[in-house]
């Protein structure tokens, strides 16, 4: 049977910008810098990857990782280069290997957060990859997340990948795995509690790298089995910091690199049995969609992560489900879905009476994220309906009053959220003076995410723009905002400036 074309591979051929002989020559190069001095690769045998989508042996296709890792300035696995592992049996998995087996998981944390680091610390930066669709993981993922995993002892362990060379072949450092006990764990588990309180005071940008290194030795501790009881907890270790590297990444506009990091931590979840937990990391996804202004894709992970998180979801997490949902019902206009669906996440918030301890990820949505959250779908939606504008201010008075010490992120979007509601609803006065309030802090925050909110309460302000206040707020913000970055070549759907006229996380 003919061999068909590795379009995947073509497609970052052609974002790279390299001709055949010249990738040939580079892969030699890095090859044998590697330790590879044998291999001797041609114009041809390039074609053929390409053309006749033939796999090339290895070290190639980790060499090939590294390489358009470094000149895209965005991390390529070996997967999105289109080449299956080898020993991986049965048929071709859907979206980027989704789901990929089980044994995968840590080897796969690994190899990404090792590329992410290589590019951090070579000062390489980028999203220069689409975002996959909700509808492309929804249906990779929904038989998946609705199954459990086996957690036994006599599971076989699959340690091949740190076992093996590979991760010298893509040119990072090796992580000297060993079993751990459960003060370790503790430490952890504590270490996460810190890099949470910092994100959600100072925003993503500073902690990133962090965390991103501490979730690649996790993945090399998971490379051994240990006891469940505590390999339970490595993989929920494992799935909080994914979901921080991930928001923290959406935080500073790495898009696609926050995608990634939420699918691997859904994958960590349901590795150590909590289907709440990976249902919470794809609604993390889903905001992320909500935010680049794709509600349809948003709308599409809500229905995997509220149906995928179990019956044993809490109420409080149940409720915090359907506020997401019902912001994307709001920038799509949907008026009446979105306010049937808030009634329900306060019926739930309420119904939560406390007796079961939530856990450590849900501590932080509290009445003040619920109003906040209603104020930020309300505002949405006053975009379509100005009519809710004054809804939306009341929840984010609210909001602002429940808000604890810590949280100066969320505070800031309340302020922007109430301004802007202002805006839409005639009231240039007060909204000059929450807008004023956000720029006190927006300085010390890392958040490229209240940057863009900052950026449309800007465009709001366009009518009043002959109002004396209102002009030197305009001038203020336009000192406070950094100048937009040029759209790179290759930017995927959904990251650059279209699609973020209305809709941002909070």
């Amino acid at each position: 049977m003919d061999r068909q074309p590795n379009t995947r591979l073509a497609d970052l051929f052609g974002l790279a910008g390299w001709s055949k002989g010249e990738l040939a020559r580079l892969v030699n190069r890095q090859a044998a810098a590697m330790g590879h001095p044998q291999l001797a690769t041609d114009t041809s045998r390039v074609r053929r990857w390409i053309d006749m989508g033939e796999r090339p042996r290895d070290p190639v296709p980790k060499v090939l990782a590294s390489l358009f890792t470094e000149r895209l300035g965005r991390v390529v696995t070996i997967e999105d280069l289109g080449f299956a592992r080898t020993g991986r049996s049965g048929k071709r998995q859907a979206m980027d290997g989704l789901p990929w087996a089980p044994e995968r998981t840590a080897a796969v944390l690994t190899e990404f957060t090792g590329m992410d680091l290589m590019l951090n610390r070579r000062g390489l930066v980028g999203a220069g990859a689409a975002l996959a669709a909700g509808s492309v993981l929804t249906g990779a993922m929904h038989d998946w997340l609705h199954t459990d995993p086996a957690l036994t002892a006599e599971a076989p362990r699959h340690d091949d990948f740190f076992a093996s060379d590979s991760l010298d072949q893509i040119g990072l450092d090796r992580y000297e795995a060993a079993p751990v006990g459960s003060q370790e764990i503790d430490a952890l588990e504590r270490s996460v509690e810190v890099f949470r309180a910092w994100d959600a005071n100072r925003g993503g940008g500073l902690q990133r790298k962090a965390v991103v290194g501490q979730l690649n030795e996790v993945g090399g501790m998971l490379a051994y089995r240990h006891p469940d009881h505590l390999q339970r907890r490595l993989w929920g270790v494992a799935a909080n910091l994914a979901v921080l590297a991930g928001w923290m990444s959406h935080d500073v506009g790495l898009e696609p690199t926050a995608q990634k990091y939420f699918v691997i931590a859904a994958h960590a979840a349901r590795e150590g049995g909590d289907r709440p937990r990976a249902g919470e990391a794809l609604s993390r996804a889903a905001r992320q969609m909500v935010h680049l202004g794709r509600p349809d894709d948003a709308l599409d992970l809500m229905k995997l992560a509220r149906s995928g998180s179990g019956e044993q979801t809490l109420p409080r997490t149940r409720a915090m489900l359907h506020t997401i949902e019902a912001w994307a019902q709001a920038s799509k206009g949907n008026g009446q879905a979105m306010r049937r669906t808030l009634g329900e996440a306060e019926e739930l918030f309420v119904s939560d009476k406390g007796d079961v301890p939530p856990p450590s990820w849900m501590q932080m949505f509290d009445e003040a994220d619920l109003h906040g959250m209603q104020a930020l779908a309300f505002r949405t939606l006053a975009d379509h309906d100005p009519s809710v504008a004054k809804i939306a201010q009341s929840h984010a008075k609210q909001a602002l009053r429940l808000r604890n010490a810590g949280f100066q992120r969320s505070q800031i979007f309340d302020y922007i959220s109430m301004a802007s509601a202002c805006f839409i609803g005639d009231d240039p006065e007060q909204a000059d003076r929450y807008a004023r309030l956000a720029l006190v802090s927006i300085g010390e925050n890392s958040s490229h995410r209240t940057w863009d909110r900052l950026r449309e309460m800007f465009r709001l302000t366009n009518q009043y723009a002959n109002y004396a206040k209102i002009q030197d707020l305009r001038e203020e913000i336009q000192l406070v905002l950094p100048k937009a970055k040029a759209k790179s070549k290759g930017s995927g759907p959904g990251l650059g400036s279209p699609g973020l006229g209305r809709n941002f996380a909070i």
